[in-house]
């Protein structure tokens, strides 16, 4: 299963007015990162609101060299295409995402969405649901985060997510819960091993029939010819 682990960072919280500056995705293939990544800063066409930048430190000026949503938005719907979109809180993401779709008259996006704070909140009803908070609880390291950044938070949910779904500490995760919300929690089926070819060739396959041959009838080894 293929799934987009997304974060965007924004001029301020209103959707109808406020606008995306930073998109981040990292693509999730039956809970195991690929290592494809998408990632691009917006121009806004407006200033960034103070509260925004105190939270990702992406000014004005900076911003304006960038492209607009509208010059990025076919390269972005290409590499999210037909996969299922994971982010935290993500009716704000999703919304924003929409808005902007909406002002160049496109729909709105038709993927599959998991809210990452909504499944957060399933699995650890008594604890934080901060990106921070899941950060520590499953030890991933987030000492890169100084500031708010869509790729780099988009990388860290990635990895709390695979923990959220049972992921590399599903035993660690359990010992974390109660009986009852361990029970939520669905451990990923392994994939049956690909079986190696064989090395032995056909002449040494036939030299060992030869060989086998001359033990007699009760021969062992004619059980493995």
């Amino acid at each position: 299963m293929r799934e987009i682990i997304l974060d965007t960072e924004t001029t301020g919280l209103d959707r109808k007015t406020d606008r995306i500056v930073e998109i981040g995705c990292v693509e999730v293939f039956d809970f195991l990162p690929t290592g494809r990544t998408y990632h691009q800063y917006c121009n806004p066409l407006q200033p960034v609101s103070k509260e925004a930048f105190a939270v990702h430190g992406l000014g004005d000026v900076f911003l304006s060299t960038k492209p607009t949503f509208k010059r990025i938005h076919n390269r972005f719907l290409s590499f999210i295409e037909g996969a299922t979109l994971v982010a935290h809180n993500a009716p704000f993401d999703m919304g924003m995402i929409n808005a902007e779709l909406d002002r160049l008259g496109l729909p709105p996006l038709k993927n599959e969405v998991v809210d990452t704070l909504e499944l957060a909140k399933r699995v650890h009803p008594r604890r934080k649901h901060t990106l921070d908070a899941l950060c520590s609880v499953y030890n991933i390291d987030k000492s890169r985060r100084e500031t708010h950044g869509a790729l780099l938070d988009s990388e860290l949910l990635a990895q709390v997510y695979i923990e959220l779904r049972g992921g590399r500490q599903f035993g660690m995760q359990l010992d974390l819960l109660g009986g009852d919300e361990a029970e939520e929690m669905t451990k990923p089926a392994r994939q049956r091993p690909i079986p190696l070819p064989s090395m032995v060739s056909d002449d040494e396959r036939a030299a060992h029939r030869a060989f086998v041959a001359e033990l007699g009838n009760g021969a062992v080894w004619r059980d493995y010819v």
